[in-house]
């Protein structure tokens, strides 16, 4: 019989390129097309860049040469090349407010926005995951009913009010936890003086640099609004997680593990969940995506100094560019945790790999 071991490497190395190949497509077009969608915002918007930069008192001289100076004056597919090779290296134009680069900007905010919703996400997936397992191996049960009850709070309640209701009885009464801001007025001096901010992320600085005052007091600064995002994402990660283990328990194979006498944890945790993990990977990545992208009202009660708080308040003075840029940020984020997603999907999911 003739070896055929030297013809199967090449094909597993063809699929494996060919995979690769289809996914950097794949997020090229999407990047290409969040972009394309970015700048057409840029051109239908009622907000004039020219006499934002300018003003109303500027000439028409002075508005012809802005015009030309900014390409404007260029044909519009023009204009959107000209805008597609900045966004690819990395240039998203010069906010209106501050005149400083908008992607320098986003460098100094997104951090707080990551490590906000990094938290917020961990204490989501720690949660509400065993929360939906629990839910789904006792419908019907009283603690399926506590679970579906809290999921249902989580979507009901306006964030605003449990942020306000939290900090009005966290800090204003029980003072538990620290005010709005990601430090103490004083801590935060010291820290831009006395601590190389490394990452942008508090927790993570003040830890490299052996300040374990200053990282105690963002602990008790970042752990309150952490916890109310984590509580949204745990509502919505406990929701799915018990639908998706419900599903997998009715299974032929988990029947199968039952009757031979399997015990009934590993059943669950090793043979449900490793078939419920495929789709909790995407429930996961939407869930950090989302937080990443939606805590503006998180952000603006707790006084955090993050993206979404950045994109508002750009928003409320017509500051186009720092709008657009930090969408631009926010919908990289997404593709990104979808290729990720992906890659875990092969890694959890043998099939994915054939």
């Amino acid at each position: 019989m003739a070896d055929t071991s030297d013809y199967t490497a090449p094909s597993r190395v063809g699929i494996l390129a060919r995979q690769s190949a289809g996914v950097l497509i794949s997020l090229a077009f999407t990047f290409l097309g969040l972009l394309l969608v970015t700048f057409i915002i840029a051109r239908v918007v009622p907000i004039d860049p020219v006499l934002s930069i300018l003003g109303d008192r500027a000439t028409e001289a002075q508005i012809a040469a802005e015009r030309t100076r900014l390409g404007l004056d260029k044909p519009m597919i023009e204009q959107f090349g000209i805008y597609l090779w900045q966004a690819v290296h990395g240039d998203l134009g010069v906010s209106i407010r501050t005149k400083q680069p908008v992607i320098s900007e986003i460098a100094q905010y997104f951090p707080a926005t990551l490590e906000l919703a990094t938290l917020g996400t961990l204490v989501g997936v720690l949660l509400g995951v065993p929360a939906g397992v629990l839910a789904a191996t006792k419908p019907g049960s009283w603690a399926d009913q506590i679970v579906r009850l809290i999921g249902l709070m989580g979507y009901s309640m306006p964030v605003f009010w449990l942020g306000l209701m939290g900090l009005l009885l966290f800090y204003g009464v029980l003072d538990w936890v620290g005010g709005p801001g990601r430090l103490d007025a004083a801590y935060d001096m010291m820290f831009q003086f006395e601590v190389t901010a490394h990452t942008g992320m508090i927790l993570i600085d003040t830890a490299l640099a052996g300040r374990w005052d200053m990282f105690s007091n963002a602990i008790s600064h970042i752990i309150l609004p952490a916890s109310l995002l984590g509580y949204l994402s745990m509502a919505y990660i406990s929701r799915m997680t018990r639908s998706f283990m419900m599903n997998e328990l009715g299974q032929e194979y988990i029947t199968t593990a039952r009757v031979k006498g399997m015990p009934e944890r590993r059943v669950i945790w090793v043979h449900a969940m490793k078939n419920v993990m495929v789709p909790l990977i995407t429930v996961v990545a939407l869930s950090y995506a989302y937080l990443l992208e939606g805590a503006v009202l998180t952000e603006t009660i707790f006084g955090w100094p993050g993206l979404g708080a950045y994109i508002t308040d750009a928003l409320l003075v017509g500051d186009m560019p720092s709008v657009l840029g930090g969408t631009i940020v926010v919908g990289a984020c997404y593709i990104g945790l979808n290729m990720v997603s992906d890659l875990l999907y092969k890694l959890v999911d043998p099939r994915a790999r054939t």
